[in-house]
Parts: C-alpha cells; structure tokens; sequence
C-alpha cells in the first residue's frame, strides 16, 4: 500500500462547470482512493463508473466526481493507491490540463512504499468496433501503441507509442479540444473553465500555444488512458502486456478497463 507522507491541497478552475475547485489530498492507511464531497464518499473504481461523456466521472445516488483521469493517471504514475480527497466541488480542478502539478505536489509531500508489483493478462482483452479498437495482450514487457486520426493536419493517422524514458512528455501533455467547437460545448454546458492556461486548442493551420512536445495531444490521450485503466487496479507502468488502441476515448477505456479488472494477474 502506498500513500503520501502529508497533505497537499491544490486549486483551480474546473474545466467543464468553470467553477473555483479545491482539493485537499490527505494520506491514508487503508487501501483505496476515495473522493469525499459533501460528507458523501465515493470510491475510484471502475464499477463506479457512471459517465464517459467528455471526461470520466464516478457516481451513485448519493455523489458525483467528475474529471477524475487526470488525478488518477497521477497516482498511478507515482505508485499511489491510497489516499482520501477532499473536494469543494464535484469536479476536480483541472490545474494546466495535465497530471504535471498532482504529480510535483505527490513527489513534494513524499511517498511511502510506492506500489512495485507487475501485472499481466493470461488472455486476450479486447473491443472492437468499427475503426475503433482496443486490444490488451499477454507479453513479457509493456508495449502501448496509441492512434488517432482526426480533423486537424499534424493529427491525421498518427500512432504514438508510450516511451517510458520520457515518460514527462506524458505527464505533462495538456487536454485539448478544436477551438472552432469551443463555443457550442459551451452552450451545452462542457469546458466552462477552458482557457489559454488549462486547454491547448486545435486550429485549422496549427495550435493556440507551442507544444510542450511532438504529438501533444496523442501523449494527452495516453495519459487519459492510464488514469481509466488505474480504475480497475491494473497501473499501464507496472504492467507487462501488448496495449493498441486506436480512435478510442474514455468510453472504450472504461469497456475494457472494466473488462480486465477480471483478468488482471501477478506476473508469475
């Protein structure tokens, strides 16, 4: 079990209400994250798991947390899986639309007994649909290949494999929408508290700021799946599996997140 040695508490706008958020991490003995808003408590579980429209949010009858990838892709790339979170809203603060200030502040506070164990798949874990896949199989090391193709010149059947010597071009990779649609997700109530600072927006001939690193956005989508994927316990870093996935988002993610909840193994 692994957890942070103090509290961190960080703020900002949340991207899809554009409300104020804060979250006070605390460290935990028992096994688990936990969000807590409104003296209700909800566990990070794939079960959980209510929406995927946008950004992954966790639910029952009594509480909502929305846009939890972000975080859990934090927690799973420092070997976290103990914490309880304490939010002043439903949505987490998006920050600079990555997981790069959650992971400063984890390593900042210190962790205790990051969690080391390898998993693999004995079958194959998979959805297809279409042009649209995800495939999980069995290997003696972690391969992640990841493919989009969208509307946009630099992002057209490009595939980008997970590289975990720079693993920072991952943690820092900013979510990101097409500029020109900005507008109309507004209206329909999404990214009320996207700006310069937090989304990096698609233009027809470019980007509205400099890439933090080639392919930003497809580096975005990986991050986006190893925070999904840590719902069902299975941490893509300690993970020994061949992962494709191509045109998918959090839906696909969370079908075979919770899929392979089931099937996830130690390594022998």
């Amino acid at each position: 079990m692994a957890t942070i040695n103090k509290e961190v508490i960080l703020n900002s706008v949340a991207l899809m209400t554009g409300i104020n958020s804060e979250a006070k991490v605390c460290p935990s003995e028992k096994k688990g994250i936990r969000f807590h808003f409104n003296n209700k408590t909800i566990e990070a579980n794939i079960d959980n798991v209510v929406s995927t429209e946008h950004c992954t949010v966790i639910g029952n009858n009594e509480i909502k947390v929305m846009l939890i990838e972000h975080f859990m892709a934090a927690c799973a790339i420092c070997k976290i899986d103990a914490l309880d979170v304490y939010l002043t809203h439903f949505e987490l603060p998006i920050l600079d639309g990555s997981s790069k200030k959650w992971v400063e502040a984890f390593k900042n506070a210190g962790i205790s007994n990051p969690e080391e164990k390898k998993l693999t798949v004995k079958e194959p874990v998979y959805y297809l649909n279409g042009k649209t896949h995800l495939i999980v199989l069995p290997s003696d090391k972690l391969n992640l290949t990841y493919s989009v193709n969208y509307k946009h010149k630099d992002l057209k059947n490009r595939w980008v494999s997970l590289d975990l010597n720079n693993l920072n071009e991952i943690i820092e990779a900013r979510t990101f929408g097409y500029l020109a649609e900005l507008e109309m997700l507004q209206k329909a109530g999404y990214g009320r508290g996207a700006s310069l600072e937090n989304t990096l927006g698609l233009t027809d001939d470019g980007y509205t700021a400099e890439l933090k690193s080639e392919f930003e956005p497809i580096k975005h989508k990986i991050l986006d799946l190893i925070g999904d994927f840590y719902l069902s316990g299975c941490n893509i870093l300690n993970f020994k599996g061949e992962i494709i996935v191509k045109e998918a988002g959090h839906t696909v993610h969370s079908i075979v997140a919770k899929e392979l909840k089931n099937k996830l193994v130690l390594e022998a």
